[in-house]
């Protein structure tokens, strides 16, 4: 058995209940894939959309579902180092990527206001339009678990309004797109225990101007901070990050002060003598 058939196993073996498992409920509960679709598994050269991208393999191979499956990867820049790493862990885990490269880290550059923000939102959509081009009707990418939890929490006290990472989106700019988020049900520190297991190594944090983090496990930003926050509580009461998570699923629209709805903010009297 060579390396990447081991790492394969690993997948549905060893980490079968936390990975595969999440996997698959997710796909199921929110319905992500259907007969026919073609879906663009982006990857960034991070652990999470690594697995990602080796799990819908595996799906595709096994499944029962009929999809077409296609390997993105984007240079928005990065250092000839970062890039090579994307492309042998490429090749050892036998994903045939299409590469395609944009200016992205240089538009961002000179930006004084929220660069991370904007940076965002162009890697998206070239994806978008580059999916689209190679016949995608739905672009993957690897948000888990904790990148939900800790979104809820960020938009709480940052954003000032309740709003959570969906596992399924529709694309405003690109008709006929969809968005989704396999790993939603995945936890980061399984995804980690998998890498870990396999001696595998990826970017964590490839931005040219964070580069010096590239091959490890850190970050910083409010995002840090909140992922701390979520830490230390949950080892005090380890129901944590599962209640966050169910509190996206059972909003009670009888106790919320006002809510937002295409647009439009019904504040929590309206409709009042009906309640």
């Amino acid at each position: 058995m060579d390396t990447c058939q081991q790492i394969e196993r690993s997948i549905i073996t060893k980490f079968r209940k936390p990975i595969w498992g999440g996997f698959m409920h997710t796909l199921r509960e929110y319905r992500l894939i259907q007969a026919g679709d073609h879906v663009a598994a982006c990857i960034s050269g991070g652990k999470d959309s690594f697995l990602m991208a080796k799990c819908l393999q595996e799906v595709q191979r096994h499944g029962s579902v009929p999809f077409t499956l296609s390997f993105l990867v984007m240079d928005p820049g990065y250092a000839p180092q970062n890039r090579r790493l994307i492309e042998e862990n490429a090749a050892l885990l036998e994903l045939p990527i299409h590469i395609f490269e944009t200016d992205v880290f240089d538009a961002v550059a000179e930006m004084d206001h929220d660069p991370c923000y904007m940076c965002a939102r162009m890697r998206r959509g070239y994806l978008y339009k580059h999916a689209q081009a190679l016949g995608a009707n739905k672009i993957a990418l690897g948000h888990h678990f904790d990148d939900v939890i800790e979104t809820v929490l960020l938009s709480m006290f940052y954003g000032g309004e309740m709003k959570t990472m969906m596992p399924r989106l529709p694309s405003k700019n690109y008709p006929g797109m969809e968005l989704i988020r396999p790993m939603y049900k995945v936890r980061e520190k399984d995804i980690v225990a998998w890498k870990q297991y396999n001696r595998l190594t990826f970017l964590n944090c490839a931005c040219r101007f964070t580069e010096n983090c590239a091959l490890g496990d850190g970050g910083g930003g409010k995002r840090a901070e909140v992922k701390a926050l979520i830490a230390k509580l949950a080892s005090e009461n380890p129901l944590i990050e599962a209640n966050i998570f169910r509190s996206c699923h059972d909003v009670n629209l009888k106790t919320v002060v006002g809510y937002i709805q295409d647009g439009v903010h019904h504040p929590y009297d309206e409709g009042f003598e009906r309640r």
